[in-house]
């Protein structure tokens, strides 16, 4: 039941949350700090990266790989396993979050995956034109609300900066439960101009589900628990 002004409820809870909240958070802010794995401002590749990940972070020239807005980095810890050929970096504003995977990611031994905290707007101040190999967005956030459809991932003005920092021929996949945003996205890349466009309103029930390689977000498992179907579309930019 939602709050109202009459509803009977104690003001010190919501701050003592948010304490207990921020001390949960602080430890991983920390981690962050310190991990090897993890670019944020401050640190000193952070603000000359971009056309280097593979001569100056991962030591490799391997194909790089995205997930943008990737969480906790389910998708790119799980890749980084199945393809330990190829080089995989999150992107998310979240560092709380992003501390998550980078733990992962060591418990592992990964040294094939690396986060980057930034926002997804400022791409291009991170990647030169043609570095990126393929990009995953998994479960990004909807935006339903109409005034907020600009800040969809698959949107236009999104969409012209993948095709900016992506090889040509490279794969961009999306995967997610809201038949809204599926429809919008199909829309949108169809609208800018891509080829080889392959979709599914019912990922497990399709022959393209092989291609997940059992990869599960923590949105993704929680969806499918409730009998949500998973749509996914792959497609490359003229």
């Amino acid at each position: 039941m939602p709050l109202t002004f009459d509803s009977a409820v104690s003001l010190p809870a919501p701050t003592t949350n948010i304490k207990i909240l921020s001390r949960k958070k602080q430890p991983r802010f920390e981690h962050n700090a310190q991990a090897f794995n993890v670019l944020e401002v401050g640190k000193p590749l952070y603000e000359n990266i971009k056309g280097k990940w593979n001569e100056s972070h991962f030591l490799t020239p391997n194909p790089l790989i995205l997930e943008l807005a990737c969480g906790k980095g389910e998708y790119s810890v799980g890749l980084a396993q199945v393809f330990p050929e190829k080089n995989f970096i999150g992107i998310d504003v979240k560092g709380d979050r992003l501390a998550v995977g980078s733990k992962r990611a060591m418990q592992l031994d990964l040294k094939n995956v690396a986060f980057l905290r930034t926002n997804i707007e400022f791409l291009e101040n991170f990647f030169e034109q043609d570095e990126v190999s393929e990009i995953w967005i998994t479960f990004p956030d909807p935006f339903n609300i109409k005034k907020r459809t600009k800040r969809r991932l698959t949107h236009a003005h999104f969409l012209e900066k993948y095709r900016s920092v992506l090889q040509k021929g490279g794969w961009l996949h999306l995967k997610t439960d809201n038949r809204e945003l599926f429809d919008f996205s199909l829309e949108s890349l169809q609208a800018i101009g891509v080829t080889d466009l392959v979709h599914t309103f019912d990922l497990y029930s399709s022959d393209l589900y092989h291609e997940h390689h059992g990869i599960k977000t923590r949105f993704e498992q929680i969806f499918t628990e409730k009998g949500f179907p998973v749509h996914y579309l792959r497609c490359r930019f003229l």
